[in-house]
């Protein structure tokens, strides 16, 4: 049985070498399964917002043909803390976020047909995001912010994910990545009465890991992820938003060995967001895989909670 689990996890890392542990034990990290509407929403300057979400994540994990793993699964609880800062940069509405994930998770499968599993807990990469509005929301006091209404908006953002998770070059499977990555994207928000359109598209794009499991060096090419959302307002407090999006890419190297792990996935999904009072709301979303080739093909449930002060 020892021998067994130990292939099995060997057959396990090359997801994990792909990515796909990765996007499922950090979706609030490096990830390019991300569902976010409102992402370029304004805020007014000043307001700070404290955020805790937990997520449960569960499914199949789709190998490579090859791979003598059949029925292989996953479920994953992530425990993120969240703050956010409204700022005004050159005169336009910008908001930093840092991000705080502790994740919990247990993959098990059959490996030439006997059982085998592993779990971990810990701390993933944390992550940190500056989007600025460059266009349709400037920079905006309280006061001036109650009177706005949303139009067209135009924004950029960068997203950094540092390497200071859980990380252990012993272990095949880590809830740390061990490597730098970093999300430029652009987003744009048109509103049409209770109607907001959003789309947007960007890249992930990775440093390599020079520790990897067997003293090896992993490469990973960029990915393409493009999300969009179509959001109904029934208040200015209270909407309901359909996800989608569809990434690429992601292929790896590792030890100079290109795998056969390009990624092309797709999510669909949900998302409900409604305030209790002037500083609290909650926020809801399910999403599943729509479309998977390599990688995580789960249902994802997420339940989040705001706290906003000012100043």
């Amino acid at each position: 049985m020892t021998h067994v689990v130990g292939e099995f996890l060997r057959q396990v890392v090359r997801v994990v070498a792909a990515g796909t542990l990765s996007l499922v034990l950090l979706p609030v990290g490096a990830s390019a399964q991300e569902l976010e509407p409102g992402a370029y929403w304004p805020i007014p300057v000043g307001l700070n917002i404290a955020t805790v979400v937990n997520s449960v994540n569960w499914g199949d994990l789709a190998f490579d043909p090859s791979a003598p793993i059949d029925e292989a699964n996953a479920t994953i609880n992530t425990t993120a803390f969240a703050f956010t800062r409204a700022l005004a940069v050159a005169g336009r509405s910008t908001n930093l976020s840092v991000v705080l994930p502790v994740v919990g998770g247990h993959v098990e499968g059959r490996y030439l047909g006997e059982p085998a599993e592993v779990g971990r807990f810990g701390l993933g990469d944390p992550r940190v995001r500056i989007a600025m509005n460059l266009y349709g929301a400037p920079a905006m006091v309280p006061k001036a912010f109650a009177g706005y209404r949303q139009r067209m908006l135009v924004g950029v953002s960068l997203t950094i994910a540092p390497p200071l998770g859980q990380y252990d070059s012993a272990k095949l499977i880590n809830l740390g990545t061990n490597r730098w990555s970093f999300k430029p994207e652009v987003g744009i928000s048109r509103a049409r009465g209770k109607w907001v359109f959003e789309g947007m598209a960007g890249v992930w794009i990775f440093t390599n890991n020079t520790d990897f499991v067997g003293a090896r060096t992993r490469e990973q090419d960029p990915i393409a992820a493009m999300q969009v959302h179509l959001t109904y307002r029934f208040t200015p407090q209270r909407w309901l938003a359909a996800d989608a999006n569809y990434f690429t890419g992601g292929r790896t190297t590792i030890g100079g060995k290109e795998n056969l792990d390009l990624q092309r996935n797709s999510r669909i999904g949900a998302t409900f967001s409604s305030a209790l009072t002037r500083r609290q709301a909650i926020r809801v979303s399910v999403s599943r895989g729509a479309y998977t080739t390599i990688g995580a093909d789960f249902t994802a449930i997420a339940v989040g909670y705001n706290f906003a002060w000012a100043r």
